[in-house]
């Protein structure tokens, strides 16, 4: 699913030909390093940079025999290249070049998802906004609670997507560094300030300590930032999911012309694409559990996490880039009902006004919150039990009630807009007037 559909853009990341390339670029720069140093001719530098290439199917083939990808890159390479290189991978280690890559590869990956997720904030920010003073019904355990606006539903996720950007943006740099320091992080071999010009030229910062490999609670860090991020649309797509049930049809994900919901049923308008999402995010998530457990190595370096990475962090990274795109349309393109929304904020027949009644009979009444409590949550029970009831009507009958609030009080209770006095407010703090 993800394969066929993704963005092609992101998934050439993770493909052989631009890992290689990566490889190939530490390697030329890692000589013009020792070139500038005069550790390495002039002319031969200029042979490796103008010969240097590598054939995919080549290295594979050589690596099948080798059983080792570095070797089998090195020495396709160097069959392009000639006696010159001899200079390449001078004092290097191969995590040296795969660390490195790798980071390069996260980072190109998280400049994609930032983009993505900038354009999903901008689209949630215009629901917010176009949906601000809408009411609709609050829910506490899925029950009907109290009155809010459909616009603060969009406003909860807009600045939730917020903070998942800043998350996301932290773990790109805390993995956009690079490592060119030997065997075990000495630099036994190499000198540092070759560390730092490659890693200058690849956007890079050099990681101020490493071992054989760059230490992977920096990919952890990257993967969890991932992980919560999907949690997030998890959340918003099930919203959507449950708003879209066929009782209330508040909001529905879009249905395209020409779209089928069932093959049994042609009534069925399913919320496929939210449910997608949040299939997905489930698999991201799973995968941070790898890339924590990829942290603990063995000494300086084991290679129980490379295997595991190379799975989970290229289809974390493509899976969040399509279920951010498919959020994305889902928002730009949702459906909303203003009439079922206002239906369904009638549905407990008044229910939702019991705090407010409670409050001005404790304000207003002089008796205990026991006592008012008991009267209010006596007349809602019997509500609940007889749709023909209304609580309101119900009140203003009670003797009790009469004694202490008038009609014109009831009627100033069972009003909508008190409940959305503070909305202004709330958007004021994030920013959305």
């Amino acid at each position: 699913m993800i394969d066929r559909y993704s963005n092609p853009e992101i998934s050439k990341i993770w493909e052989l030909e631009n890992k290689f390339d990566i490889w190939k670029e530490i390697e030329i720069l890692a000589t013009e390093a020792r070139m500038k140093k005069g550790e390495v001719p002039k002319e031969d530098f200029e042979e490796i940079r103008s010969k240097a290439r590598f054939n995919v199917d080549e290295i594979l083939e050589i690596e099948s025999k080798v059983h080792h990808d570095v070797i089998a890159f090195l020495t396709n390479m160097n069959s392009y290249i000639g006696p010159a290189g001899r200079h390449v991978h001078y004092g290097l280690t191969s995590s040296d070049i795969g660390d490195t890559a790798l980071c390069v590869q996260m980072v190109q990956a998280m400049d994609l998802i930032l983009r993505k997720t900038d354009q999903l904030i901008e689209a949630i920010k215009e629901k917010a906004i176009q949906y601000r003073d809408l009411p609709c019904i609050g829910r506490s355990h899925g029950i009907h609670a109290e009155p809010m606006t459909l616009g603060l539903k969009f406003a909860l996720f807009y600045e939730e997507m917020k903070r998942n950007r800043v998350r996301m943006a932290l773990a790109k740099e805390e993995v956009a560094v690079g490592k060119l320091s030997g065997a075990v992080g000495t630099y036994s071999n190499i000198e540092p300030d070759i560390e730092e010009y490659v890693c200058e030229k690849l956007g890079l910062k050099p990681d101020p300590i490493a071992t054989q490999v760059v230490s992977r609670d920096r990919h952890a860090a990257y993967m969890s930032a991932l992980g919560v991020t999907a949690a997030s649309l998890d959340r918003f797509a099930t919203e959507v999911r449950l708003l879209q049930k066929t009782e209330g049809r508040e909001v529905e994900e879009p249905f395209s012309p020409g779209q089928k919901g069932s093959s049994a049923m042609p009534h069925k308008r399913n919320p496929v694409i939210c449910e997608r999402i949040s299939g997905i995010s489930r698999v991201i998530r799973s995968n941070v559990s790898t890339a924590l457990q990829n942290v603990a190595l063995w000494h300086e370096r084991d290679i129980s996490h490379s295997s595991a990475e190379r799975i989970v962090v290229p289809d974390s990274t493509i899976a969040l880039e399509y279920i951010l795109d498919k959020m994305l349309f889902v928002v730009k393109n949702l459906h909303v009902y203003p009439d079922a929304i206002a239906r369904t904020l009638e549905t407990t027949r008044g229910l939702i006004f019991s705090q407010k009644v409670l409050l001005h009979l404790i304000e207003k009444g002089g008796i205990t919150r026991e006592d008012a409590y008991t009267i209010v949550q006596g007349h809602a029970m019997a509500v609940w039990a007889d749709i023909s009831q209304n609580l309101k009507t119900r009140l203003a009958e009670d003797p009790k009630v009469q004694k202490v609030l008038k009609p014109g009080d009831l009627d100033s209770i069972f009003q909508i807009s008190p409940y959305l006095d503070k909305v202004g407010l709330i958007y004021k703090r994030l920013g959305l007037e």
